[in-house]
């Protein structure tokens, strides 16, 4: 008679049975498809940097910019149940909150619907740096006027 044999011992390096998905970053040519297909949408194709926003952008540069969008992102959107969620995202007043609202960024329920980022955990790294990278893109495309 055999006996079952026994189940593999758990390993540390593998996430537990409640873990996210690994998420895997775009490729450069994913993320503008990406950055295309949410803009076209009727309310974040209003969205645009103008007055003050863009001269902040503009004066600070593309790496203070994401030092600010990683951590505004840090602050208002990665956590599990962040404070005010669907209210915590001004319209103006800094252009990665204009971008935010552009990219669909600005809230859990917009994460999910856009990014299919789920609501109710943590963001991981991977999908923070995400985040951060799809706001700095739509950033960039606006300076640069490469809309598509």
């Amino acid at each position: 008679m055999t006996s079952d044999p026994e189940p593999p011992a758990p390993r540390h390096d593998s996430p537990g049975p409640d873990a996210p998905a690994p998420f895997s970053p775009p490729t450069p040519a994913a993320l503008d498809a990406r950055l295309d297909s949410i803009t076209r949408q009727p309310f974040r194709a209003k969205f645009h940097l103008r007055g003050r926003d863009r001269v902040t952008a503009d004066l600070k540069g593309p790496a203070t910019i994401r030092w600010h969008a990683y951590d505004l992102i840090a602050k208002r959107l990665a956590p599990a149940e962040p404070y005010k969620d669907g209210k915590q995202t001004p319209y103006k007043g800094h252009p990665v909150f204009v971008a935010q609202h552009a990219t669909g960024t600005c809230c859990r329920t917009c994460l999910l619907r856009c990014h299919g980022i789920e609501k109710g955990r943590d963001l991981t790294r991977a999908e923070h740096v995400y985040v951060v990278d799809v706001i700095c893109r739509w950033i960039e495309r606006e300076m640069t006027g490469s809309r598509r």
